[in-house]
């Protein structure tokens, strides 16, 4: 092979190269980087500057909770109304929703959808995020057996699509999942007073959505 076929060669490569680079970026940008970042609650440890509320609501004294809906934003749409939640929470005993002050209904922002989350607890106020307006979540990552089987609990379905990994959801099933689970799930770490701990934390908010979100909906505390 002659120096002039050799760099024919070469740039042959580089150019293929260059073209698999592309493609792995674009997959990225249109990919979550790991099903763990999709957790419920953006609790993560040493995250709270990064997860800090772009909406605060100063601890109100009146009673009863306020409402607060903002635009899903493109591509995505908001798995429950108000008056979804409003109904959920009213099936709650009383003791439980005493100490909310706020649920939002929040936007996507660019900050969020890098490590996009189901639902966050701030002080006395819940945030619900939106999901993407496919009802398909697409990962580079496969899902931990406790998110597989969480996600069936509710009617998700997880599907390895060569390389990536997609949950499905249906109307119905985003909806139950995001009000017998995740607004449950931040509720319990509203009524949290004892745990300071992040993984005990945590274990008691699985455990209060478990107890009044999943099993009470099903009727079978």
């Amino acid at each position: 092979m002659n120096r002039r076929s050799e760099s024919k060669t070469a740039k042959q490569y580089q150019r293929r190269g260059s073209q698999r680079v592309r493609a792995q970026r674009r997959n990225a940008r249109n990919s979550r980087p790991s099903a763990g970042y999709r957790r419920r609650g953006a609790h993560a440890r040493n995250s709270q500057e990064f997860y800090a509320q772009e909406d605060w609501h100063e601890p109100l004294e009146s009673s009863g909770v306020r409402f607060v809906v903002q635009k899903a934003g493109a591509g995505h749409v908001h798995p429950v109304t108000i008056r979804d939640v409003r109904r959920r929470l009213a099936e709650l005993p009383q003791r439980y929703t005493r100490d909310l002050d706020v649920v939002q209904l929040s936007r996507m922002t660019r900050k969020r959808a890098l490590f996009p989350c189901y639902g966050m607890q701030w002080a006395t106020s819940v945030y619900l995020y939106p999901i993407e307006a496919t009802l398909v979540e697409t990962y580079v990552r496969p899902p931990l057996p406790q998110q597989v089987i969480e996600a069936r609990m509710f009617g998700g379905r997880w599907e390895q699509d060569g390389h990536l990994w997609r949950l499905r959801w249906t109307r119905d099933s985003i909806r139950d999942f995001y009000l017998n689970n995740v607004l449950i799930h931040e509720v319990g770490h509203v009524n949290d007073a004892r745990n300071a701990n992040f993984d005990d934390r945590e274990r008691y908010a699985d455990w209060f959505a478990l107890e009044y979100g999943y099993r009470a909906s099903r009727g079978r505390r």
